[in-house]
């Protein structure tokens, strides 16, 4: 059993560090140029430079290449995971924005490094650096305990921070990563406890999970710096679903009010949404602006009364009284669009260019763009349907 579980964590290695690194290269660009987020990409990519150093089949190369070259690539190895560490409570510190924190992180990571490459330095002549299941550690306990006390107080501070501010944040996503991190790094101050043990009292119980409890904490870690890309994905998702069923009411609508529109319609929606003639982010936005203003100008082409007959009509063909308006003012919309067409004459005057803009007023809950692109689907689908029934 226990070998399986070894066995399975040392599998699981590879698509860690892989993840840890796809992760790393698609949240760079982003990353890069925000300070509150350049903390988190950091440690990051010092955590997986340093599982790198320590896949397995790299660590196989490196004994194969002897001595030397194995003892360099395990200093390497753990000086990264103390940056690393490091890093860790730097991005805590930014996000918390904890003056002192962040001083306090760069003054130990020093330290620590200082103290590692001394105690290197006085150990006798040794290969590769571990701890291994039987025997002294090498270099030497000592140089192990600076990296375990290293990783164990990065690790707690940023648990215990995470938590607190996860709960605190009104920001779902800001949220989302920061308990990801978290539990990640949870799972690593777990892999490095269980090496303390090891060191302190040669309890060796738990290191078959070790390989398993690393590399899920590169996972974690890896789901934590993509929470912004996933939620900017589906955000995105969300406005080319509404541009997609708002095209055939603003096609329609500024095919009678052109000049409502701020660049010329596409040959169609497909297209629409591939090549948007503005920034994809403003794409609902405008949408929302061009057929708002296109109703406000059609709303000289409808009679006064007409909304509240038109929501008689609907009424009367069953349908449901939450989308009442947006049926009755797909009705009129029709009209009037068809008047405009036909070169009749607007009524200019206050009440007929009113009505319409109440109208969708009403319906909106607190007068952002949201509510108002929520309606006006609705209207497009009742403006669909129309068109299908003829009615």
């Amino acid at each position: 059993m226990a070998a399986d579980l070894t066995a399975f964590g040392n599998w699981l290695a590879v698509p860690s560090v892989a993840c840890l690194w796809i992760a790393l290269l698609l949240r760079a660009p982003g990353a890069l140029r925000s300070p509150q987020q350049r903390g988190l990409w950091l440690a990051v990519a010092t955590a997986a430079a340093a599982m790198t150093l320590n896949l397995p089949d790299v660590v196989a190369y490196a004994m194969r290449r002897g001595p030397g070259y194995a003892h360099a690539i395990g200093l390497t190895r753990n000086f990264t995971g103390v940056f690393s560490a490091g890093a860790v409570l730097y991005f805590v510190a930014a996000t918390t924005k904890g003056r002192r924190l962040q001083l306090a992180s760069c003054t130990a990571t020093v330290g620590w490094l200082g103290a590692l490459f001394a105690l290197d330095a006085a150990a006798p002549p040794h290969g590769s650096h571990t701890m291994p299941p039987v025997g002294d550690p090498v270099p030497s306990l000592a140089y192990w305990l600076v990296l375990i006390s290293a990783h164990l107080a990065a690790n707690t501070v940023c648990v215990a921070l995470c938590w607190r501010y996860s709960r605190r944040t009104e920001s779902r996503g800001l949220a989302a990563g920061l308990r990801l991190f978290g539990l990640g790094t949870a799972l690593a101050g777990v892999f490095w406890f269980a090496y303390l043990l090891k060191g302190l009292f040669g309890s060796t119980w738990a290191m078959p999970a070790l390989p398993l409890l690393m590399n899920l904490h590169g996972l974690l870690r890896a789901a934590a710096i993509l929470v912004p890309t996933l939620f900017t994905f589906r955000r995105g998702a969300a406005d080319i679903a509404i541009a997609w069923r708002l095209w055939p009411l603003w096609r329609d609508l500024v095919q009678a009010v052109p000049h409502v529109a701020l660049n010329k319609p596409r040959a169609g929606r497909v297209v629409e949404l591939l090549w948007p003639p503005v920034p994809r982010n403003l794409l609902v936005y405008r949408k929302v602006i061009e057929t708002r203003d296109a109703i406000l100008i059609l709303g000289e082409y409808v009679a006064p009364g007409a909304l509240e007959q038109a929501r008689g009509r609907v009424a009367g063909r069953g349908v449901p009284e939450q989308r009442r308006t947006a049926a009755a003012l797909a009705c009129v919309l029709r009209e009037a669009r068809q008047a405009k067409l036909d070169g009749l004459p607007g009524q200019a005057g206050e009440a007929a260019a009113l009505e319409l803009p109440a109208a969708i007023q009403t319906t909106k809950a607190d007068g952002d763009l949201a509510d108002e692109a929520a309606f006006l689907v609705d209207v497009a689908q009742e403006y669909a349907a129309a068109a299908t029934t003829g009615k």
